[in-house]
């Protein structure tokens, strides 16, 4: 769907929603444990509707609550009842979090299964996993995107990855290596990025009962662990509460509750980089709230916040200066090329954007006159540009619309209920 967006400013308290990160992990813990876990604060957005599909698949009992957000999960039977004739198939859908974190698991149980998904995931690569995957005893129909099957029986030992590549074959790691008949080690080949995304997994395996530990080197996974059953509410979230926050930065009047001041997430960095953009940032009785006056550029590290680039890259284009992100070249191949999504929709708004191979250039103090944008299939930059359309001259219209569904359903309900001005067209 194409939606329209008047100028106007946002004004209000909002509730930041439930962190899609933390629930993915949740769900697949619980999966794994010996018993019923029950999760609250879930967001069902397709997404997590894509893991909790792949967690029955895998035999999990799962009873969901929409309306309540809320999911009691029994954990996976065993001996898992198998099929010879016709091998599971997991849907991811378009969620990276899905099958990256699952492709390690099926091995791991001794399960075979087909990988299915659409959008841009059948490209996305998952070759340097599957290589150490079958190097361990696992087999895969192929290891250049999807569909493909994976079988056989994964076996403890020293496990190679380079740091820089996605965190989440790491947590995928972290998530079967437990379950395996003797100790693991994962060796970092180059230094890790996103480090961030791997403690989040520590943790949610310490919710679980099962050690592991994030050493120089590596990784030190003990094996023959058992996952605990557990009752736990999903932390909210900073990846989407950034577009709020950034909007507030950008002059709205608004404030976001819920948001944990201590949280391990990394996208909680969007407030110390606003706060060194000129903002500033205050915690007060669990509500952040961003004042914006005179913004100006900085250099950004996109490695261990590559989610944050599109709204952060709006914000920079009302700013003084030129805003540099660098090592940004991992965002090519996120939902779409996010690199150049972002330089072409702020391009299009009037802002003066630049993409490079590593790096995205932009020039800000220039205002933004409006126009239309592609949401290019992805929801970080739909709702980006819902962001750019609050400070514009003229309407935004933006093409692909739904692509929130993914992860925030509920977004553009609550910019309208903020007082932004948007209809479907």
């Amino acid at each position: 769907m194409d939606i329209q967006i008047h100028p106007g400013k946002l004004r209000g308290e909002i509730a930041a929603p439930p962190s899609k990160s933390a629930a993915h992990r949740a769900l697949i813990c619980a999966a794994l444990a010996d018993g019923e876990s029950r999760i609250g604060g879930i967001s069902f957005s397709q997404d997590i509707q894509a893991t909790l599909g792949a967690v029955q698949a895998l035999g999990a009992g799962v009873e969901a609550d929409e309306e309540a957000g809320n999911v009691v999960i029994r954990g996976i039977q065993a001996p898992f009842p198998a099929d010879s004739a016709s091998p599971r198939r997991i849907d991811c859908r378009e969620s990276g979090s899905t099958l990256r974190f699952l492709l390690p698991l099926l091995p791991a149980l001794g399960l075979e299964a087909e990988f299915t998904g659409k959008g841009r995931l059948p490209q996305r690569p998952i070759g340097v996993l599957a290589d150490e995957l079958i190097r361990h005893g696992a087999a895969f129909s192929q290891t250049e995107g999807l569909p493909c099957t994976v079988r056989g029986k994964l076996k403890p030992g020293r496990y190679l990855l380079p740091g820089n590549v996605s965190s989440q074959f790491f947590s995928g790691l972290l998530f079967a290596l437990p379950l395996l008949g003797g100790d693991s080690e994962v060796f970092f080949t180059r230094p890790l990025e996103s480090a961030g995304y791997v403690e989040m997994t520590l943790g949610a395996l310490e919710e679980s009962g099962v050690r592991a530990s994030l050493t120089p080197e590596g990784l030190s996974i003990p094996g023959r662990q058992q996952y605990r059953p557990f009752r736990q509410t999903v932390e909210a979230d900073y990846s989407n509460a950034a577009f709020w926050l950034c909007a507030a930065a950008l002059g709205s009047p608004l404030s976001c509750s819920g948001l944990a001041a201590r949280s391990r997430q990394p996208d909680r960095a969007v407030l110390a980089i606003l706060e060194e953009m000129g903002a500033q940032a205050a915690f007060s009785d669990g509500v952040a709230r961003i004042t914006g006056d005179r913004l100006h550029a900085v250099e950004i590290d996109c490695s261990p916040i590559p989610d944050l680039v599109p709204v952060l890259a709006v914000t920079a284009a009302c700013a003084e200066g030129t805003t540099v992100f660098q090592n940004a070249r991992r965002l090519r191949l996120k939902e779409c090329d996010r690199l150049h999504a972002v330089a072409d929709g702020l391009t299009r708004l009037g802002a003066e954007a630049v993409e490079e191979e590593d790096r995205l250039l932009v020039r800000g103090g220039r205002p933004l006159r409006g126009g239309a944008v592609e949401g290019y299939n992805d929801h970080r930059i739909v709702m980006a540009m819902a962001i750019a359309a609050t400070v514009c001259e003229g309407p935004v219209v933006i093409s692909g619309a739904e692509a929130v569904e993914k992860s925030y359903p509920d977004f553009f309900q609550q910019f309208q209920q903020l007082g932004g001005s948007c209809h479907v067209l």
